[in-house]
């Protein structure tokens, strides 16, 4: 059931997620270490996305501790949100995992960005088909509206 809250006491996520980084850090002190569903909060995914990115190379400096329990840094945090911010830009996993691919080679980001500019150069195209292909598209609809119209007005059955 959903909970009521006020307009004043209505936090939005980033409130809450920045409160719980804040109360997170006081509570370890220096540590920065979290817990997967803490993590999948933080950033907006699901925890079997996080395990997913995990199992296909795109996180890959988890650590884990007694008992096998997976813990996360704020750098595993920030990886998690630029690989978000890649796929809301349209890049694909595998596209993704060719830019990681790059990066542990060369262990510099001087080889991943040129890289990343001709993968968002091509989306930048894809895009620019589709748009066209749309507005195609759309002045087809509005021709045949035209028609039917036309044909209703001559009354034709």
């Amino acid at each position: 059931m959903a909970h009521y809250q006020s307009p004043k006491t209505a936090e939005t996520d980033a409130e809450m997620t920045d409160r719980h980084m804040r109360r997170r850090k006081t509570s370890l002190e220096k540590s920065t270490h979290y817990q997967i569903g803490e993590l999948a909060t933080m950033v907006g995914l699901t925890t079997r996305t996080i395990r997913y990115y995990e199992e296909i190379g795109l996180l890959n400096s988890v650590k884990r501790v007694e008992g096998g329990k997976r813990i996360y840094t704020d750098k595993d945090c920030q990886r998690l949100r630029f690989v978000k911010r890649l796929k809301h830009l349209g890049l694909t996993l595998a596209e993704m995992q060719e830019l990681e691919d790059i990066y542990q080679i060369h262990r510099t980001n001087r080889k991943v960005l040129p890289r990343l500019l001709e993968l968002l150069q091509h989306h930048t195209n894809r895009i620019d088909e589709r748009i066209q292909n749309l507005s195609k598209l759309k002045n087809q609809i509005i021709d045949y509206q035209e028609r039917i119209k036309s044909k209703l007005n001559e009354g034709v059955e």
